[in-house]
């Protein structure tokens, strides 16, 4: 367990992350959800919301208050992945605006 107040919200937001992707594929899978559907965007952006939260609050907690527990360590990974893949969708966007 987290010993730093900000370990466990880097925790905690780990958990709402992981929640919300649960939620976006049962959605989408069995739900019937359509990609771009008000619904479906309002869970993805807060998915994407809670997963950079997640990396900032994980990396200021193992760095500036040397919280080395397990959760914050995943915290870390799952955070960077889920800002890597919404970089990845924010240059996929810019990139097919300027070529269609």
């Amino acid at each position: 367990m987290p010993k730093t107040k900000l370990g466990k919200w880097a925790g905690g937001l780990l958990v709402v992350f992981v929640v919300l992707l649960i939620v976006l594929i049962y959605g989408m899978n069995v739900a019937g959800w359509r990609p771009g559907t008000p619904l479906s965007i309002i869970v993805g952006a807060s998915m994407a919301i809670a997963g950079i939260a997640t990396f900032v609050t994980a990396v200021i907690s193992l760095v500036k208050f040397k919280d080395r527990s397990f959760a914050v360590f995943l915290a870390v990974i799952i955070g960077l992945i889920a800002v890597l893949i919404t970089i990845m969708e924010v240059v996929e966007g810019i990139s097919w605006r300027l070529t269609h």
